[in-house]
């Protein structure tokens, strides 16, 4: 069975996940205005996933984290750089030169049955090769005016069907959407 493929990501208004030199100072400083306890959906969302799949910056920023903020949940990082990992990784953490194709494959037959896909490169390659099926996207009230941006050149339109916007009171918007296949 082909796993569920999610993104659930952040980005500012003009569309950018990172600073061009990588940081997310930017949204640091925007989760600081979230209450208390609030976590926009992200609880439930992970607590239906039994895969996360990332890219190898994305990776690289987690590592600068206080804490891992997965749990036990297996990461695969995708990758074809060598890695050297710190002592205080988990051992859920795994690497993958394979294509996303292969990758949703491989996973699929370990009994994975929702894939968490995050990082930009990463969600584009997936999104290129039709394997995303739904995208949360939460919108930062914010210009970075450059960056690194969530969406690449595409080779083909990518229809989507809107599922749900929720507005925040303290500004963020987050849409859902379903990728209509074969659209």
């Amino acid at each position: 069975m082909t796993p569920k493929c999610s993104v659930f990501i952040a980005t500012s208004l003009d569309g950018f996940i990172a600073r061009d030199d990588g940081s997310i100072d930017w949204l640091e400083q925007a989760n600081a205005s979230v209450p208390p306890g609030e976590d926009c959906g992200y609880k439930q969302f992970m607590s239906s996933v039994d895969t996360l799949v990332m890219g190898r910056n994305t990776f690289d920023l987690v590592l600068t984290f206080d804490a891992w903020p997965y749990g036990k949940t297996p990461v695969v990082v995708m990758t074809h750089r060598p890695v050297a990992l710190p002592s205080d990784v988990p051992p859920t953490v795994s690497f993958s030169s394979a294509t996303p194709e292969a990758l949703v494959e491989e996973l699929g037959a370990k009994g994975a049955r929702h894939l968490y896909v995050d990082g930009g490169r990463t969600i584009q390659s997936f999104l290129a090769a039709g394997l995303i099926d739904e995208l949360t996207i939460t919108v930062i009230p914010v210009l970075l005016g450059s960056g690194r941006p969530l969406f690449g050149a595409l080779a083909r339109d990518v229809k989507l069907a809107h599922l749900s916007t929720i507005t925040y009171d303290f500004g963020f918007v987050q849409s859902k959407y379903r990728v209509v296949k074969g659209g």
